[in-house]
């Protein structure tokens, strides 16, 4: 098995020396390079191409958000495991939005940290457990929110996932190919969510889907 290449981005000297003597008593792990800043690390980032960044959010130039948006922007494939102080949900948030596969805090243990490195590395996410209360408390906002919205417009939940489908352009055949349906059940469908949200065609459908928070543009 190949080891894993990491790239310890983090503006204090002492926390990166410490980290690399750490990480790098588990054999699979490979330190390739170190970034003291945002625009460091995308630099390093571009011509390492390492398997795996190890972020820190703040850092002076970019901070690690800006350092995620440009990863995402640029396209790149690079897994990113933010180690962090900041141990509220805010930050949280905010950063697994912007494409963090994981998030760990600095005060955890280094057996954590090897756990969530290998789990972000094989795909999977990783939330240090002091803060997953904070994202089971977002999974419930959101369920209650989903179902007020249902109250709200009447739509049931497979009128809401064809609502969905038609905000991102699909047509019928293709949603129906989506929900495993026949063309003409979702032809029904819309027929139906039409004259429940009082709209007349598809792109008013889809407005409505994106102003009552059905889709997320972002």
């Amino acid at each position: 098995m190949n080891q894993i290449s990491l790239l310890l981005a983090d503006d204090h000297s002492v926390v990166r020396e410490g980290l690399k003597q750490l990480l790098e008593l588990d054999p699979m792990l490979n330190v390739v390079g170190e970034a003291r800043n945002g625009q460091e690390c995308i630099h390093q980032i571009r011509t390492l191409a390492p398997d795996l960044v190890l972020l820190d959010l703040d850092m002076p130039v970019m901070s690690g958000i800006q350092v995620l948006e440009e990863i995402k922007k640029q396209g790149w494939n690079q897994k990113v495991l933010i180690l962090t102080i900041h141990n509220d949900a805010a930050y949280l948030f905010q950063s697994m939005d912007a494409g963090a596969c994981g998030y760990v805090l600095k005060d955890s243990d280094s057996s954590t940290l090897r756990t969530a490195i290998h789990s972000v590395y094989n795909g999977s996410n990783y939330i240090d457990p002091i803060m997953v209360p904070f994202l089971k408390e977002r999974v419930y906002e959101k369920e209650i929110k989903k179902e007020k919205l249902e109250k709200d417009t009447l739509l049931s939940s497979r009128e809401i996932e064809v609502l969905c489908y038609i905000a991102e352009g699909l047509c019928n055949k293709e949603i129906g190919n989506k929900m495993s349906i026949s063309e003409k059940t979702v032809k029904n469908h819309v027929s139906h969510i039409f004259k429940k949200i009082d709209v007349s065609d598809r792109t008013q459908a889809a407005v409505y889907a994106i102003k009552h928070n059905f889709v997320d543009i972002s």
